[in-house]
């Protein structure tokens, strides 16, 4: 049991990353199984993936220095549309840090931009767990 917890959040994890995976298919195949605590599966998922947004934010405050690297895992192209919403739309942007292709950018910019770590924390938090909250009850699982 502790093992698929521990998959459902490394999925989570990852998908919160530069590296394109997806926790989705996981967690809802979990949540079908009918054999997983549906609070659980919220709470894992959403830790993974609240975490991965962590570890890009500190690539922006500690690696940004390191981008014109070839193996720096954002694209320019990538890191100017992330620039370009947050500097639109400020901090709120944090809330939707789960959309794909530019929420991962997002958590990198607040690190570059010195977004104040708690404040990222909890907008970022708040926009995750919405996100399962809402797949979760729309699969009848919450």
């Amino acid at each position: 049991m502790a093992e698929g917890y521990a998959a459902l959040f490394f999925s989570a994890f990852l998908a919160a990353t530069i590296l394109p995976f997806s926790s989705e298919v996981l967690l809802l195949g979990m949540a079908a199984n009918g054999n997983w605590h549906p609070l659980s599966l919220f709470l894992f998922a959403t830790s993974g993936n609240v975490f991965g947004s962590v570890v890009n934010w500190a690539l922006g405050v500690f690696f940004l220095h390191w981008r014109e690297h070839r193996w720096f895992p954002v694209r320019p192209s990538q890191l100017a549309k992330g620039e370009y919403w947050f500097n639109r739309f400020g901090l709120w942007t944090l809330l939707l840090a789960w959309v794909p292709i530019v929420g991962d950018p997002l958590t990198i910019v607040a690190g570059v931009l010195r977004v104040r770590f708690w404040l990222f924390l909890l907008l970022v938090s708040i926009g995750k767990a919405a996100r399962y909250a809402v797949l979760l009850k729309l699969f009848g699982s919450l």
